[in-house]
């Protein structure tokens, strides 16, 4: 019964999480491309009333009319509508997630011995600091004045953003090392929000209350972090999907090629804001294919030497039994698993034959099972799998 609502408990937070996502992120790509595509004021008056753009649009069967003013209006509506309670649920249910898989669950999804070999405890208090850390580091370089040159900032964000990637992935299991990359991004995106983005807005208001003109500071520092949040975005949103791709995670240079997918995803958003302006190069575009097509050819898999040696299905069986079934079974014996992953079961000779090709690549291609290899599968193992489905390719 535990098993059973701790499995409920996971399934309700990464809905709630995927819920409040996509409103999060839908609202903040929604702002981008409104502040945008704002144009002058038609009516001069508009524009005497301190009116700095407006755009028209239509949607959902009607049309709508958008105004940004350059400080505030003259009177402020009795309904001022905030956009931030997005971004704390998202965070809050990311985090319980982290928390629920991969910290409740450290021996499993985030430490692999393979990597580094260390304690529960210590790999738990590691991935906060890191989490907290890059928080810290990026406000700090804000703050600096590092931050006015936008070239040289996004250079040093870059390294900096590479180093935590290399960090991560020389630490703990590179599945764990991407959701980890992706909380510290998401960290930074909501910590924008929580305290400079809505404490700036709220400045502006007591200001506008007051009948002053608020600190144009704020609004530039508020802007600043948003434009930020936008190019985090679709690195983040992988991330997000990456534990469904072990080809990424599980390859020897791991930290690179999450550095390429999120340099890719950085670029085609840089290319959709400079489009939101106006006509603008497909240069980033182009780019980003470049990146994710070099990453294609680079990572296709080779097929795995043998030394021909004749390997009986009993042996294969044998290996599968004492490292596999105890998770991928009908009734599984691994506490951290109620149910076999995915459905995917080895009882019987027929559900092994039928798996071949996916206990070839999960487990000599890949390596990236036994998860965290709890069940200390040795090489020579590895490679009688190896052997006995190159077998089966030749009978083919």
């Amino acid at each position: 019964m535990e098993a059973y609502l701790f499995d409920w408990l996971n399934l309700l937070v990464r809905w709630l999480h995927l819920i409040t996502g996509i409103a999060w992120i839908g609202s903040s790509l929604y702002f981008i491309w409104l502040d945008n595509h704002l144009e002058a004021p038609r009516d001069p008056a508009d524009t005497d009333k301190g009116i700095a753009g407006e755009v028209w649009s239509v949607h959902g069967g009607g049309f709508y009319h958008a105004q940004k003013y350059k400080t505030h209006p003259e009177l402020l509506p009795a309904n001022l509508h905030w956009f931030k309670w997005e971004a704390y649920w998202t965070w809050m249910s990311g985090i319980f997630l982290l928390g629920l898989i991969y910290f409740v669950g450290a021996e499993v999804y985030l430490i692999d011995r393979s990597v580094a070999d260390m304690s529960a405890t210590m790999a738990i208090t590691i991935s906060v600091a890191f989490i907290i850390g890059s928080w810290v580091v990026y406000d700090l370089l804000c703050k600096s004045p590092l931050a006015k040159d936008t070239r040289v900032f996004a250079v040093i964000l870059l390294l900096l953003s590479t180093l935590l990637a290399w960090g991560l992935c020389s630490l703990f299991s590179g599945r764990a090392a991407y959701i980890l990359f992706g909380s510290a991004l998401g960290t930074i995106m909501v910590a924008n929000v929580a305290h400079v983005i809505i404490p700036g807005q709220k400045a502006m208001l007591v200001a506008a209350e007051r009948g002053e003109l608020p600190d144009p500071a704020h609004g530039a520092n508020a802007k600043l972090r948003s434009v930020h949040n936008t190019y985090f975005t679709l690195p983040v949103l992988f991330v997000m999907t990456s534990n469904h791709f072990a080809m990424t995670y599980s390859h020897k240079y791991n930290w690179a090629i999450l550095m390429a997918i999120a340099i890719a995803g950085a670029l085609i958003r840089i290319y959709f804001v400079a489009r939101h302006k106006g006509k603008t190069s497909l240069l980033p575009v182009v780019i980003a294919a470049a990146i994710l097509l070099a990453l294609v050819a680079y990572m296709a898999p080779q097929t795995q030497q043998s030394d021909n040696a004749a390997v009986s299905f009993a042996q294969v069986e044998n290996v599968i039994k004492a490292r596999c079934t105890s998770c991928h079974s009908a009734a599984p014996v691994h506490p951290a698993f109620p149910a076999a992953p995915l459905g995917v079961m080895f009882d019987d000779s027929a559900q092994i034959l039928a798996e071949a090709e996916r206990i070839y690549q999960q487990t000599v291609v890949m390596k990236v099972m036994p998860i965290g290899n709890l069940t200390a599968i040795t090489d020579e193992e590895r490679q009688i799998i190896n052997r006995w489905y190159q077998s089966l390719k030749i009978g083919q």
